[in-house]
């Protein structure tokens, strides 16, 4: 099945050239099914590029995937193309204050891990939309640096600065301490 997304959204054009299944409004309404929703908060660098991964691996399911793009209005975007944040994503709090629920909510990273999480502009913002994602969304899934605001945020661990980058999959398991 396919992920819904506009057709001026430029992943529609790299993704339907790879045969990744997309479609618009106009044609999700006209199929009697309920789609996965899924909200994704691009913080990476590489604002379309990332978009494309994204609807890459979730194009990749045999059921219709409603896609919204959620920016943080407390920051202003460096990297994305002109215009693009206004006319494909909805601020944090719109999407907050309509009280929509989420299958699921992807939090990615951003190019901010040096910093202490309250001295990014949008720290305040985002600690919202992760409060917002724990009573409205079934699944959240956070990448990178989205990862460690998460844990932050929900668990109060802190991040850990190593002298080289550290990547893999680790045993780890949940301590209860309550």
């Amino acid at each position: 099945m396919p992920i819904n997304i506009s057709r001026d959204l430029p992943a529609y054009n790299a993704l339907s050239k790879e045969r990744v299944f997309v479609i618009t409004d106009d044609r999700a309404e006209h199929q009697d099914i309920r789609p996965l929703k899924v909200a994704i908060v691009n913080l990476m660098p590489t604002t379309v590029d990332t978009e494309i991964q994204l609807l890459r691996l979730l194009g990749n399911t045999p059921l219709q995937v409603d896609i919204s793009f959620v920016r943080m209005g407390s920051h202003e975007s460096r990297n994305a193309p002109p215009g693009h944040l206004e006319k494909f994503y909805t601020g944090a709090g719109e999407i907050m204050q309509k009280g929509n629920r989420y299958d699921g909510f992807i939090i990615t990273g951003a190019p901010v891990e040096t910093l202490p999480f309250e001295e990014v502009d949008y720290w305040d913002e985002l600690s919202e939309v992760i409060d917002y994602t724990a009573a409205n969304v079934w699944s959240t899934l956070h990448i990178c640096w989205g990862a460690q605001a998460g844990l932050y945020r929900r668990y109060g661990i802190p991040k850990h600065g190593l002298s080289k980058k550290l990547f893999g999959i680790f045993p780890h398991g949940v301590n209860d301490t309550g």
